[in-house]
């Protein structure tokens, strides 16, 4: 028996917001925060951008993290940590602490067994790998770079020494648990830890479409009757104190570039789209369960789950396919199976990154089967790309659309690339019934989910 799948709690860790009301508020108010790359980055290298979208720091003293989960954690998890704990609370859950130390968890009224976690992450941990790689290769030259200035006694050879060494960033140790803390399925595993489940606990990597992934596994897992409650969403935070993961999307050319005011420089569906906005990532976690089960507990129903659907390129391992017939076909399947027709379909949050060609592609596609009947809108426009977060954080997006049925705006379209139903540039009452969010990612994977307002 196929059960229903509805969705009772959100959580977010974003640029713009690290709790679902400041998030969503900032969204209503086209909020973006846009500052200048770190200065230290162009010792290495010249970039054609020099804009992103940093994250807060992590305040471990204000979000109750314990000094285990610093020394244990990647920011990738810890991040994942504080969306999970909000998105819990706000599905009614009562945390139990059961270990002060490293801050573990019980979760009151649910069977640990039948509770998985189910996480998408692009990089995981390649924080902590970029970190404890160059204390690794750096520590000892760095010491000896040091100590030759110190005793060298020609001015310019003292000073040029002195630059170089300034220009050495990494931790003063390696850490003992750089392994546990740089695996990718670290962040599904230290969720399990945290809050003591014993269910189903996977990581999902599928580049800019992992956390649309995860949510949709976590989603058929629930209604093949695997598990009961699913803990999923995606993780991204990039440190990198080189610039070299952000130089990596530059030199090939994806990333916003020539505007003078940074506010306008990310647009996309507009005809002056460069690139997508560099996010140092984020975090959007929901908490699904058994429809029956969310019932009996007496639990507030956001949203329900309808139907996940996936499909490849097989083209290219960075360009999308330009006839999109692969989209076509996916978001074909995900109406059919929902019994639903494609003018059913209210609301669209894209992918929408500002790249000329997913635009392009993506806008084809959304006008051969909507034409005009569903409103069109990017969460990218406000918080750039975050990457493997993306679209966990869209999901939660569409749901609380579906929720306020009120859409947030799609920032700098003023010139559409093509004639559909886009937000514009103020926030829209609706009449929203049915919500999809999907992604597309390097490799040719797309994924979409289906959402329902709950009536």
């Amino acid at each position: 028996m196929a059960h229903r799948v509805v969705v009772t709690g959100i959580g977010v860790y974003t640029s713009i917001g690290s709790n679902v009301r400041t998030f969503w508020e900032n969204c209503l108010d086209g909020f973006t925060y846009i500052q200048k790359i770190p200065q230290h980055w162009r010792y290495f290298a010249e970039y054609k951008s020099d804009i992103w979208s940093p994250l807060p720091d992590i305040d471990v003293e204000l979000n109750a993290l314990g000094r285990v989960d610093r020394l244990h954690y990647d920011p990738v998890t810890l991040i994942a940590f504080l969306a999970a704990r909000d998105a819990l609370t706000s599905a009614g859950f009562s945390l139990t602490e059961v270990n002060k130390l490293g801050r573990k968890y019980e979760i009151e009224g649910i069977n640990p067994v039948r509770t998985g976690v189910f996480i998408g992450t692009g990089l995981g941990g390649g924080s902590s790998f970029l970190s404890n790689f160059s204390n690794h290769v750096m520590g000892r030259s760095h010491k000896k770079i040091i100590g030759i200035s110190e005793i060298v006694t020609e001015h310019e050879a003292k000073k040029e020494l002195t630059e170089i060494a300034n220009q050495m960033y990494f931790p003063t140790r390696f850490s003992p648990f750089a392994v546990s803390m740089l695996m990718q399925n670290a962040v599904s595993a230290g969720l399990g830890v945290k809050f003591s489940l014993k269910g189903p606990n996977v990581t999902y990597s599928v580049a800019c479409a992992s956390g649309t992934v995860a949510i949709g596994n976590a989603f058929q897992a629930i209604k093949n009757g695997l598990v009961d409650v699913a803990i999923t969403g995606g993780s991204e935070y990039v440190v990198d104190d080189y610039g070299a993961m952000f130089r990596g999307y530059d030199i090939a050319g994806t990333l916003v570039h020539d505007y003078e005011n940074p506010e306008s420089a990310n647009r996309p569906f507009d005809k002056g789209h460069s690139g997508f906005l560099y996010s140092q990532g984020g975090a959007g976690v929901l908490v699904l369960e058994n429809y029956d089960s969310a019932i009996r507990r007496g639990a507030v129903i956001l949203a329900e789950i309808i139907g996940f659907e996936q499909s490849f390129d097989a083209r290219s391992m960075m360009s999308i396919e330009k006839e999109g017939s692969q989209i076509e076909r996916m978001i074909l399947a995900l109406v059919k199976n929902a019994n639903l027709k494609v003018n059913d379909i209210n609301y669209i949050n894209t992918h929408g990154t500002g790249t000329k060609n997913n635009d392009q592609v993506e806008s084809d596609v959304m006008q051969r089967l909507f034409d005009k009947h569903a409103w069109v809108n990017s969460t990218k426009s406000l918080l750039g790309h975050t990457l493997g977060a993306s679209g966990s954080i869209e999901a939660v997006v569409t749901i609380l659309t579906l929720v306020n049925q009120v859409t947030h705006i799609c920032k700098n379209l003023q010139d559409p690339i093509s004639d559909l139903n886009f937000v514009r540039n103020l926030s829209q009452q609706v009449d929203v019934r049915f919500g999809m969010s999907q992604s597309f990612a390097f490799g040719g994977h797309n994924a979409a989910l289906l959402f329902s307002r709950f009536e």
